[in-house]
């Protein structure tokens, strides 16, 4: 095992063996040359595994040239080689050499260290969502700005939601009095450049979005509030489904799964801020969609869980939680059809029969009958409570949340 850790001007690399006994080490530059280095230095050891550190960020270009040279890479998480290094008895010091040895055992000992796999058309849709994001960003900032340069022109500003036709039409109207007032008008002119810049790539993005989407023939859109931006967003940062055993584990990735705090014969449930956030955003959209659309069976299920004595947030957390399980099922749904694709009818190889493709879906797949309640996250509601000032529902109830 080459356990590496990675640096922005530097790599380094330690070699063990299944006795964790430090073979060899070496440091590299970063650059050009820095996968011969490697694959010439570790040509000494023909059974080989490579294991980086965060091959998602620092990593994730060595990671991906490694790949590409048909070398077989594991991804080790940050968290897992500092617990080798808070446990090990000697060589405590951090550095890089006994840094790069703690992502080598926790590769050795550790179950959870995923192998890294090529990149495909999921990179693609997490490059563009994070950039809509950003730009999101960008433009509230824009917004905000203008809107105090405006304030300052005009008492009270623009009502309501700042468009850049609103803006222009405002400026267009506004005539100097002095100098001042001729300095925020020019700096107002600039924002609203700024924000129609923004805007224009907003656009773009959302075509470019809308286009790899559309080319994966994902299956996720055909829940409801489920769009183009959301489906990206979800393949996107999930990249392949089968690395969770079930949907309570991509539950727990996304944050819709509630966390444990009991202790002793108290059974607390507490709202989890765990998990990719990003995903949860995108989840956390697509149920407000659902509770707006008075006839979705989104909202029906709202309305219900309110009839039973859950607040709106309880309410909407259910949702959520329905949401992130039909999202699961859609997920692995998607990767059935590639391998009917791949395989064809029949087992042979092949492309994807439309027999198969109207097999995998089923309507109303999000609450209907071809998508069953999951029997291990949603259980029968208690109709009784604890007593008490604190209400606190009880565990099947709060399980059914």
């Amino acid at each position: 095992m080459i356990g590496i850790d990675p640096h922005k001007g530097s790599h380094t690399a330690a070699a063990l063996n299944e006795a964790e006994a430090v073979l060899g080490e070496l440091r590299v530059r970063s650059g050009p040359a820095q996968l011969e280095q490697l694959v010439t230095w570790a040509a000494q050891w023909p059974d080989r595994t490579w294991a980086i550190e965060g091959a998602g960020g620092l990593g994730y270009l060595l990671a991906q040239q490694l790949l590409t040279a048909g070398e077989r890479v594991l991804d080790v998480q940050p968290k897992l080689a500092a617990r080798v290094r808070l446990l090990a008895t000697s060589s405590t010091n951090k550095n890089d050499p006994n840094d790069a040895r703690s992502v080598a055992i926790a590769a050795l000992r550790s179950p959870e260290a995923k192998e890294v796999r090529a990149e495909d058309h999921a990179a693609v849709m997490k490059l563009w969502a994070k950039r809509r994001h950003d730009l999101v960003s960008a433009r509230t900032q824009v917004v905000c700005r203008l809107h105090a340069v405006l304030c300052e022109l005009v008492p009270g500003g623009i009502s309501g939601q700042l468009y850049a036709s609103k803006a222009a039409r405002m400026l267009d109207q506004l005539e100097p009095e002095n100098a001042v007032a001729a300095a925020r008008h020019e700096l107002g002119r600039q924002l609203l450049e700024d924000l129609r810049r923004i805007d224009e790539q907003m656009r773009e993005a959302k075509k470019r979005i809308a286009q790899a989407v559309a080319a994966s023939r994902t299956t996720l859109t055909e829940i409801f509030g489920v769009g183009p931006i959301v489906a990206a967003t979800v393949i996107g940062y999930v990249g392949d489904v089968t690395r969770f055993a079930s949907s309570d584990r991509f539950a727990a990735y996304n944050g819709t799964a509630p966390i444990e705090v009991s202790s002793g014969p108290r059974e607390i449930y507490r709202l989890s801020r765990r998990g990719n956030r990003r995903l949860n955003h995108a989840i956390h959209m697509e149920a407000v969609t659902q509770i707006r659309n008075l006839k979705s069976e989104g909202r029906a299920y709202y309305d219900r869980k309110l009839a039973e004595g859950k607040t709106g947030k309880e309410a909407l957390r259910a949702l959520k939680r329905r949401i992130s399980d039909a999202l699961f099922r859609q997920l692995q749904i998607d990767v059935q059809r590639a391998r009917r694709s791949i395989m064809g009818p029949g087992g042979q190889t092949g492309n994807d029969s439309a027999a198969c493709v109207t097999d995998s879906h089923p309507d109303g797949r999000l609450f209907g009958e071809a998508t069953p309640e999951p029997k291990t996250t949603l259980r029968p509601v208690a109709t009784a409570f604890r007593s008490g000032r604190s209400k606190t529902p009880t565990r099947s109830a709060r399980r059914a949340s």
